[in-house]
């Protein structure tokens, strides 16, 4: 969810406005989600290295988190979304927010809608590092080390692969995203920045996806004779 700063930006104001115009499009997305039956939604909030940026503006993050999940929680628990956070678990979050967090968890979590993953304090590497600590701590052979056992060990791993990553603002990395579980995603970069990217947008980025041939390495079967491209 990028692009809050040069939204702020390009209207002169300061770029806690910009994190505070996402909001009404984090709650339009989610309702986007719920109508096109889309049963996992993962949103990218906040990353392991995000707590690089100005203590001040970190510190508005946080109270502004802290007041968007307690505002919502009634709607997605009506909603009967599962809701759940995705982030380190040392974390710097403050203690405060963090039992926000667990509350919505504990509330929402016998809900059977879609799951939103808010990825929070998140690192993909972090993940990666943290699952290959943990077979080697319960001592797992070498060799009976697979992708199904690697993948058991990362947060959440009921979590399927990711299928659409979309990225908004016009940037086009990874910025460190699930990096396990983004390894065959199809990818939709818009230059539409995150407060102004609306139910349209997502739909539209849908779409795209929809278009798309995914063969996951493979190659595509040939169509009355003829292979496909």
């Amino acid at each position: 969810m990028d692009g809050n700063g040069r939204w702020a930006a390009q209207r002169s104001l300061p770029r806690t406005s910009g994190h505070r115009a996402a909001e009404t499009t984090v709650i339009d997305v989610i309702e986007a989600a719920r109508s096109a039956g889309v049963e996992w939604l993962s949103l990218y909030a906040f990353s392991t290295e995000n707590w690089r940026r100005p203590s001040d503006e970190v510190d508005f993050l946080m109270h502004l988190v802290r007041r968007v999940v307690r505002k919502h929680a009634p709607l997605l628990h009506a909603r009967g979304v599962r809701c759940r956070f995705l982030g380190v678990s040392d974390s710097k979050i403050p203690a405060p927010l963090a039992q926000d967090f667990d509350d919505l968890t504990t509330l929402t979590g016998a809900n059977r809608g879609m799951t939103l993953t808010v990825a929070f304090d998140h690192g993909g590497r972090g993940d990666i590092v943290e699952a290959a600590r943990s077979l080697i701590r319960q001592g797992v052979p070498a060799d009976a080390v697979t992708e199904e056992s690697f993948a058991a060990r990362l947060p959440f791993p009921d979590t399927p692969d990711v299928d659409l990553v979309i990225r908004t603002s016009g940037e086009q990395r990874i910025s460190n995203f699930m990096l396990w579980q983004v390894a065959y995603a199809e990818w939709v970069f818009t230059p539409v920045l995150w407060p102004d990217f609306r139910a349209a947008h997502f739909v539209e980025c849908v779409h795209t996806y929809q278009q798309r041939d995914r063969r996951f390495g493979g190659v595509a079967p040939a169509v009355n004779g003829v292979p496909r491209p």
